[in-house]
């Protein structure tokens, strides 16, 4: 039997409706194959959850679960996050995508190679993913975008990170200046 890895492909949102509906806060990047129909789904308790019916309602995923018949129903899953298991050779469809465990355990450095900690995990936030790095400081968030993580090499099991003041600790004035070469 093939080893799999869980992956985290939304969290639930709002009831949407009367009839048990619920929007979907989708950390996947293909929304219409985790959530088809039939799809089956672990939350961070363990639950199975079989996707009902999927619609879009302004580019957002609505589903119905099965077994969850009307609002009051469906509120009871807010929040809920879902996850789904996959190869561990399935990579993100796009460039630049990646799942949380090819992330997590890779060693950050700064652009001039120096390290600065480790990823411990990835938060999925409404306005961006968040990279947890351990230091010697305690923990940094780094938003996990091109601006601030310019370079992510699986193969060497690197990241680095533009470390700007304040993002890492107390920096010194001067120590990273904007338009540094990374």
């Amino acid at each position: 039997m093939a080893q799999t890895i869980g992956v985290l492909v939304g969290r639930v949102g709002r009831p949407h409706g009367l009839r048990g509906e619920l929007a979907l806060h989708a950390t996947t990047d293909s929304p219409e194959r985790r959530f088809a129909p039939g799809s089956q789904l672990r939350t961070q308790r363990g639950d199975v959850l079989t996707i009902g019916t999927l619609r879009w309602h302004s580019g957002v995923p609505v589903v119905t679960f099965v077994g969850t018949a009307d609002r009051s129903a469906a509120e009871q899953l807010r929040g809920v996050e879902l996850w789904t298991a996959i190869d561990p050779a399935d990579e993100p469809l796009d460039a630049g995508e990646y799942h949380d465990s090819q992330l997590v355990g890779l060693a950050v450095h700064d652009h001039h190679g120096s390290p600065l900690g480790r990823i411990e995990r990835v938060l999925h936030l409404p306005a961006q993913d968040v990279l947890a790095v351990s230091t010697t400081q305690g923990e940094s968030l780094v938003p996990f975008v091109t601006e601030l993580v310019p370079e992510v090499d699986l193969a060497a099991g690197v990241v680095k990170v533009r470390a700007i003041p304040g993002l890492f600790g107390e920096a010194e004035a001067g120590e990273v200046e904007p338009g540094d070469a990374l």
